[in-house]
């Protein structure tokens, strides 16, 4: 009997949600839940008002929910418990999302993780288990390379006047903000990171300026120099990137692994099709 699974990969700014149901996919997004921030009841009301009305009526067999700040199982249990309100019958697994990016872009082979998005982590992946972590620090300490650790940049580079008039003028342009409402959004307002991170499509848009060009170059060289070089097997095995910032700057990447002598593997906007490829082979060995 075919069973109906629902796969979640979740960064801090937006989850995306994959239901595998008689053998066809469908995709369906919601904010990013973070258990470092929200609370099981916050979660759950977030599932409640943004999943499609069809999907919190539905029966699920099994959840396979990959997050960002479940790496511990205190913070694992806050997404579990607000999932289990809205789906009590289903069998349901929450790990972290350094976990799906590792399955999604390694399958059961050894290889290298990253993950580039709204904040960034990495991983040495042997196959089944994640065998070394270079620590992500969160976008105060760290996250070099992330959409929030680029958008900081570009913020510091606004404020200290160190963009060029041409990108100065586009930057108001572009967000219409002013030194006033960034500190307050980030010193007094939720999800700084999130809003930091927005800043980050700027650098896409102004490829080709060497002030962008330096920044992200600056930014993904920081990320390669105090992560991936931590890896002792990080010239033996491919090293793969997910992520939004991965995605567009794919390569700015390429060619500073060439730099580096590191082998790059796959580069994805978002893991999910790599967890569906991987659940619905797990799912199809089960049948035999």
């Amino acid at each position: 009997m075919a069973i109906s699974i629902l796969i979640a990969d979740s960064g801090a700014t937006k989850t995306a949600w994959r239901l595998l149901e008689n053998g066809k996919k469908s995709t369906f997004y919601t904010s990013g839940i973070s258990p470092y921030y929200m609370t099981k009841d916050e979660i759950q009301r977030l599932i409640q008002k943004e999943f499609p009305k069809k999907m919190r009526s539905k029966s699920i067999d099994e959840v396979y929910y990959y997050g960002t700040g479940c790496k511990t199982t205190s913070k694992a249990n806050i997404v579990l418990r607000a999932i289990k309100e809205i789906y009590p019958t289903s069998s349901i697994h929450v790990t972290h999302d350094l976990m799906g990016a590792a399955i999604a872009t390694c399958g059961n082979k050894k290889g290298i993780a990253c993950i580039l998005g709204t904040g960034s982590n990495s991983c040495y992946f042997n196959g089944s288990r994640l065998m070394a972590n270079s620590p992500g620090l969160g976008y105060v300490l760290g996250d070099e390379a992330s959409g929030a650790y680029f958008g900081k940049v570009l913020v510091q580079h606004f404020l200290y006047k160190k963009l060029d008039k041409a990108l100065e003028k586009s930057f108001i342009q572009v967000f219409n903000t002013n030194k006033e409402e960034i500190l307050h959004q980030v010193y007094k307002e939720p999800f700084p990171n999130r809003y930091l991170a927005g800043f980050a499509i700027f650098l896409s848009m102004h490829r080709g300026h060497y002030i962008i060009e330096n920044i992200i170059e600056d930014g993904l060289r920081e990320f390669m120099g105090t992560h991936l070089l931590s890896y002792p097997q990080a010239r033996e095995v491919p090293i793969h990137f997910v992520g939004s910032i991965a995605f567009h700057f794919k390569d700015k990447i390429d060619e500073l692994c060439k730099v580096y002598g590191f082998h790059l593997g796959q580069v994805f906007q978002n893991p999910i099709d790599g967890l569906t490829h991987f659940h619905l082979k797990k799912s199809a060995r089960k049948k035999k």
